[in-house]
């Protein structure tokens, strides 16, 4: 058995913990009681929180989709898929006839005004600030991840600390359901206290990097059923995942990422091998080129 396996927490302790018990209400919302419940899980839901931006980035997502699809034919194969303007394809699911579908949409607060108004929210920058301190920055420009209908890729257990694990605290995670979501759409499952384990190693998977399956199956993780607008935020070191979409329409959910100021990523990768070669080096090189947007306190000069 696995270091990782015997210092988890265990499946009975996960299943044992409802999505309830990692939530508050947007229209109750207190900033100092919703990070006690985010330092003590590494995850927490506000119901309704980003409610008032679904809609416009909903039909960003949709068009942005459709001209996608319409580009397609210009795509660049890469080692993780097929990329056009910020858009990635990966091979279809298996029996479905496709032979490929759309997994991240190319939008982006340098394309969407709604969804740059989603991300410097005041409610949630100030709960990022409660978490991280008072000088906190976008770690990026957002990310819309999409499953297809009718078999959608599912995003096996994994912790985003292997994408770009950073030297501190890393990026608070805002994930919005786009639409209402439930288990036979994709839900996100999460696996609470495992943040507390800090890094773990990843294998490739059909998604990119994950957990060895065998030892991480979705069933050890809690499932949140959600409505469009509620938001769900999780540690760099949160194991989390969702299962394939098995309905009949697309199932979007849009990411912000939030972190210190002065935080930077140590090793950042997209599959095992690439995150091997991937040292830190290069990866602080990378962030010492770019300013992010500030969304709560400044900047220092020096």
């Amino acid at each position: 058995m696995s270091t990782a396996i015997a210092t988890a927490p265990s499946s009975s302790t996960s299943r044992s913990l409802r999505a309830d018990d990692l939530s508050v209400e947007s229209d109750r919302f207190d900033a100092v009681k919703a990070a006690s419940i985010y330092r003590q899980h590494g995850c927490l839901v506000v119901r309704g929180l980003h409610r008032a931006y679904v809609a416009e980035i909903a039909a960003d997502v949709a068009q942005a989709t459709e001209e996608s699809w319409a580009g397609i034919g210009q795509s660049r194969k890469s080692e993780e898929g097929w990329w056009l303007h910020g858009s990635l394809f990966i091979p279809g699911p298996p029996n479905s006839g496709r032979d490929r579908q759309l997994m991240l949409v190319g939008l982006s607060y340098r394309r969407s005004a709604a969804m740059l108004r989603s991300a410097i929210d005041e409610r949630t920058c100030g709960l990022a600030a409660e978490v991280l301190g008072p000088n906190v920055e976008l770690m990026d420009d957002g990310q819309v991840v999409q499953k297809e209908p009718v078999g959608g890729h599912a995003k096996w257990l994994h912790q985003d600390s292997a994408y770009f694990q950073h030297r501190d605290q890393g990026p608070f995670a805002c994930l919005i359901y786009l639409v209402d979501t439930n288990l036979t759409n994709g839900a996100l499952h999460v696996v609470p206290g495992s943040h507390q384990l800090g890094y773990l190693p990843h294998v490739d998977t059909s998604s990119h990097l994950g957990l060895p399956p065998a030892e991480w199956p979705m069933e050890r993780g809690t499932p949140i059923i959600g409505k469009a607008g509620d938001a769900i935020f999780f540690h760099q070191h949160m194991v989390h995942g969702s299962p394939a979409n098995h309905s009949q329409a697309v199932r979007p959910v849009c990411i912000h990422r939030y972190r210190a100021i002065g935080d930077t990523i140590i090793a950042h990768a997209t599959t095992a091998a690439n995150r091997a070669h991937n040292g830190a080096e290069s990866a602080e090189k990378r962030e010492r080129e770019v300013n992010r947007l500030v969304v709560h306190g400044r900047r220092p000069l020096v």
